[in-house]
């Protein structure tokens, strides 16, 4: 009988620490992020998010702790984790001096790809990033978002299995930011794996499969978004009724919390959980009285970043 054995992580860390003199960026973190997925990184300034980028990208050494990087040892083999990445930095890298075809045949050239297959790899990202028309214009006609399509178009040239976002939409306007949320959704299809740093927790909430929050250079909670949300007290459940009556019976038997007459309705805490849910209804049942409507409340990720990150 054969086994099948679980998928190789993108990305594996364990006990990453880096200081700067006295001052302690990262203490002790550790991180796995499954292939074929996005994993946000998140925390106030100064948290050590870009550090842990800078770190994993070999851009610079660790002072402790250990990473894999689509299989290749990030200390024995930094060359190997090189070619298996990209990396999209907070500020835009293309030459404002180039056109976008310009910009992305000079990546290609970098990347050794040969003239023609150059040519064709250029031409070909210029068309998915929506860039074909603009592809002969200068840079600096460009808006924010398209240098940012373009930034990221380059980041791609060598077609790497990781790619680091770190801050990928700061400064650009709604449209173009969820263009971009677009594009990373079309990568990850595509079996890329994306580690994004953030401090918009809506693109975290949007995007990420598992989010980290990172505060004073350790991890102080793991999980998915649902998961993270329900670390906060203060989701509920409401309840409306058809009547007085069917309120009253329901709010002495979940023992509601609130109940507003007027509204017939009622809230019972809940951590948003399924069984909690469940038990909900159970009661209810129990008690012989129908809910009209049900709606659960969760915090959202701005409660759980205050909250975990005692910024307030």
């Amino acid at each position: 009988m054969t086994t099948t054995q679980p998928p190789q992580p993108a990305l594996t860390a364990t006990g990453l620490r880096k200081s700067y003199g006295p001052k302690t960026v990262l203490d002790g973190i550790d991180l796995t992020v499954p292939a074929g997925t996005v994993f946000a990184l998140l925390g106030p300034n100064g948290a050590g998010k870009t550090t842990t980028v800078r770190i994993l990208s070999t851009l610079i050494p660790a002072d402790a702790g250990q990473a894999r990087i689509a299989g290749h040892d990030l200390a024995a083999a930094p060359e190997a984790v090189r070619a298996a990445i990209g990396v999209t930095g907070q500020f835009s890298a293309v030459d404002n001096l180039l056109t976008a075809k310009e910009n992305l045949v000079l990546m290609a050239d970098l990347h050794h790809l040969g003239r023609r297959p150059g040519r064709h790899r250029a031409a070909e990202l210029l068309e998915r990033f929506a860039l074909t028309e603009v592809a002969d214009k200068p840079i600096s006609t460009y808006s924010g978002g398209m240098r940012r399509r373009l930034d990221l178009a380059m980041t791609l040239v060598g077609s790497p299995q990781v790619i680091f976002l770190d801050e990928p939409t700061t400064g650009l306007d709604p449209r173009s930011r969820r263009d971009l949320w677009q594009i990373v959704g079309e990568l990850v299809a595509d079996g890329v794996t994306i580690f994004l740093t953030t401090q918009y927790l809506e693109e975290a909430d949007q995007l990420a499969d598992r989010i980290a929050v990172l505060d004073g250079g350790r991890i102080v909670a793991e999980g998915t978004a649902a998961e993270l949300k329900r670390l906060i007290p203060g989701g509920h459940i409401t309840l409306r009724f058809a009547d007085a009556a069917a309120l009253a019976t329901a709010a002495r038997a979940l023992e509601a919390t609130a109940v507003d007459e007027d509204a017939l309705t009622a809230q019972i805490p809940s951590d948003g959980g399924v069984e909690s849910l469940r038990s909900v209804l159970d009661r209810l049942d129990a008690a012989r009285v129908a809910a009209q409507e049900l709606s659960v409340h969760t915090p959202d990720l701005d409660d759980v970043f205050l909250a975990l990150t005692g910024d307030r």
